[in-house]
This record gives structure tokens, C-alpha cells and sequence, in this order.
């Protein structure tokens, strides 16, 4: 009887310091004996993005630097990239 969870939606930012894998693992022992019992969890991972000081755009990080694409500017680190939270939930 009752609710059953079968499906947790997660969003996570590559720089949330969260590991997907770990996430997996926990989640299974953590809801052991509960409504959450069995479900999958699918993860949405967000890369980080810069915005550019000069020019305003946002922009995923070069390799070894933090150049804007557009205007050569210097990029800064934004809060894109750092989420971690529960999208939806499937219930059945």
C-alpha cells in the first residue's frame, strides 16, 4: 500500500561537488525501507559557464584559460555550473 517513488530528477552542477556516482550509491542506502525504495535517479549534469567582464556574455570555459570568445575579454565565474537540486519527482 501506499506511494511509491519511482523516479528522483536531479540537476547538478559540475562545480555542485557532488559526484554522480556517489550520489547512486548513497541513494540506494539511504532509501532503503522507504517510499523512495528502488526508484532510478536520472541526472541532468550543467556545465559551468563564465560571463565575460567586457562584453556581458555568458560562455563555457576554455581549456587553460578564461578568454571570451566574442571580445577577448576576461571571463568570470558565475553560479551556473554550481546547482544541485531535485527537479521533480515520479510518483506511482
Amino acid at each position: 500500500g501506499g506511494l511509491r517513488v519511482s523516479c528522483v530528477y536531479l540537476v547538478l552542477g559540475a562545480y555542485s561537488g557532488f559526484v554522480p556516482e556517489s550520489i547512486h550509491l548513497y541513494f540506494d542506502v539511504i532509501s532503503e525501507g522507504t517510499a523512495c525504495e528502488g526508484a532510478d535517479i536520472k541526472i541532468e549534469r550543467i556545465k559551468p559557464m563564465l560571463r565575460c567582464t567586457s562584453c556581458g556574455k555568458l560562455f563555457d570555459k576554455p581549456y587553460l584559460s578564461f578568454a571570451c570568445p566574442v571580445c577577448g575579454g576576461e571571463g568570470e565565474p558565475t553560479e551556473i555550473g554550481k546547482e544541485c537540486y531535485i527537479e521533480s519527482i515520479e510518483i506511482e
